[in-house]
């Protein structure tokens, strides 16, 4: 057993006494702030989860939203999609800063000034005149929302008592798990029904009110503030790094990956500024980033698997309705009720996760849901061109049950056996990872659908080519229902790419499930942190 964080009192293996129902995945909480009790708690929760939901629903909010921006701005469809990738790349550099910051300006202080700041900003981007004021604005709101994000879990895991963390985790994972479903939804209907700048505007009263209840609870729950000295350098090298990278993941696709000259610049400069970083991060006295969190074992198992299952969950979320509405002839509207059913059984089973954490191996939870989002994409696997609606919500709504198993139990781990002061670093490494897992996850699984469809297209377009019999047949009876050649020929391309589609996203939705199948090895190198039926603490995986 290692000595420092992990042993925390209420661990009997560190020498402290045992608490009841005690939940070593837990921070342990500090004796200046208790938990909150009665309806501080209640509220408390309500105020820190509706800020999480208002930041992440922001990011997929105006996805739907590009086409009416770019028209009114007058820009191309193309140019408006840096009202997205602004955000991201913002949103991406300052996450990993919210440990500095939180140092440096204090949880409560640091928090409320972030949903303020984002209120502004929102504020801001609805009045925009143009589209570089709008990226400008953009940039602000994701510069200004990295740290809201981990500082709620940190201050949700700060409200509860130590045993009841898995019901602070779950109500912190309802709001993560909604919030992408709805913000297409939401951001269409505002679009389509009152204006565009609306789907920055109703972040106003959701921001006022949050800062305030979050200030009322909290304002006397503020964590100590040191004079930590700015690290430029590093700084510097973090927005180089991301920022690079960042931008290659939301171009590589259009500019033809590194067949570009662009590109390769980008991966070059990406590549060595993020070694640089690492260098100077691990060697710096005051580091803007805490890489040092990276040799605790648990904290590196279960960022890589966030990282790996993220990514691989939310490319297939992108692919299934961009497949919908480009082949299949689904709405905007109606592809995303194809995807909204993920909420029903995520937000059911949640709170049952959370209330059962401290019973359950948070390695058992983690892996029935990667075997639950196996089963999903080989569900998906199997889809076709004559798929009905029920044959595409059945296996979403299956994929719920995987939601609910997926976050909790991983922040369980990734968390476990940290002193309260290191969650908002930790968190901020963890949610950094993710956002730029969904990036790559994006990223890949396009490029690798236009060029598994290529593929597919020309092993078809070759049999066709040999005269078979079905072939013949179908342009036998295209003629005789009074199409000339050309037309038959159209239409039988037009089937041919539709096939050609439908496997490449075939082939997707089963390397990823076998993909899923593989990362449960990877979750078992974590070390335990709960024995059977909720007793003793294992080794919460320092080093």
């Amino acid at each position: 057993m290692s000595s420092g964080p992990d042993n925390f009192p209420g661990n009997p293996a560190a020498g402290g006494a045992q608490a009841p129902g005690p939940a070593p995945s837990a921070p342990a909480v500090s004796a200046a702030h208790p938990p909150l009790t009665g309806s501080k708690l209640a509220i408390g929760t309500v105020a820190l989860s509706l800020a999480t939901f208002m930041n992440v629903l922001d990011s997929s909010i105006a996805n739907v939203s590009i086409p009416s921006i770019a028209g009114d701005l007058g820009v191309s469809p193309d140019q408006g999609t840096w009202v997205i990738t602004s955000f991201g790349v913002a949103n991406a550099i300052s996450v990993p800063l919210t440990g500095w910051l939180t140092r440096r300006f204090g949880q409560v202080q640091l928090f409320i000034g972030s949903i303020v700041l984002f209120v502004i900003a929102s504020f801001l981007c609805a009045l925009a005149p143009s589209l570089s004021l709008l990226i400008l604005f953009r940039v602000l709101q994701g510069a200004v929302a990295g740290p809201m994000i981990p500082l709620s879990q940190s201050l949700l895991l700060a409200s509860y008592p130590r045993e009841r963390a898995g019901s602070a985790l779950a109500a912190w994972s309802i709001t993560t798990l909604v919030a992408p479903v709805a913000g297409p939804l939401v951001g269409g209907w505002i679009t389509d029904n009152i204006s565009w700048p609306w789907i920055f505007y109703i972040n106003i009263p959701v921001g006022i009110g949050a800062a305030l209840v979050t200030w009322m609870i909290y304002h006397r729950r503020e964590t100590p503030r040191q004079k930590v000295p700015v690290d430029g350098i590093g700084l510097g090298l973090l927005v180089l790094w991301v920022g690079s990278l960042q931008i290659m993941l939301d171009k590589g696709k259009d500019l033809d990956w590194f067949n570009s000259p662009q590109i390769v610049a980008l991966a070059c400069v990406s590549g060595v500024t993020f070694l640089v970083f690492l260098i100077w991060e691990l060697t710096e006295e005051h580091p803007i980033v805490d890489l040092a969190l990276f040799r605790r074992r648990n904290f590196w198992v279960a960022t890589l698997a966030l990282t790996c299952a993220y990514g691989l969950y939310f490319g297939n979320v992108v692919l299934l309705p961009l497949w919908l509405q480009q082949y299949m002839g689904y709405t905007a509207t109606l592809a995303g009720l194809v995807l909204a059913p993920v909420g029903i059984l995520a937000i059911v089973l949640t709170p049952l996760v959370g209330r059962n954490l401290e019973r359950v191996d948070p390695r058992v939870l983690v892996t029935t849901s990667f075997i639950v989002f196996a089963l999903v994409l080989f569900m998906r696997a199997r889809f076709n061109t004559d798929a009905t609606i029920g044959t595409l919500l059945l296996p979403t709504i299956i994929q719920g049950a995987a939601m609910a198993a997926f976050f909790i139990p991983l922040m369980s781990i990734t968390l476990g056996g940290l002193p309260p002061e290191r969650i908002p670093a930790a968190s901020g490494l963890s949610n950094f990872a993710r956002i730029t897992a969904g990036a790559f996850g994006t990223s890949l699984t396009t490029t690798l659908w236009d060029r598994r469809a290529t593929l597919h297209h020309a092993q078809l377009v070759e049999h066709l080519d040999r005269g078979s019999a079905t072939t013949a047949q179908a342009l036998s009876q295209m003629h005789a229902g009074g199409l000339g050649p050309g037309q038959s020929h159209a239409i039988l391309e037009r089937l041919v790419e539709s096939q050609a589609v439908m496997l490449s996203a075939d082939d997707i939705f089963y390397a990823s499930a076998i993909i899923f199948l593989g990362l449960i090895a990877l979750i078992w190198i974590a070390r335990p942190v709960r024995s059977g039926g909720g007793g003793t603490a294992a080794s919460s995986g320092a080093h």
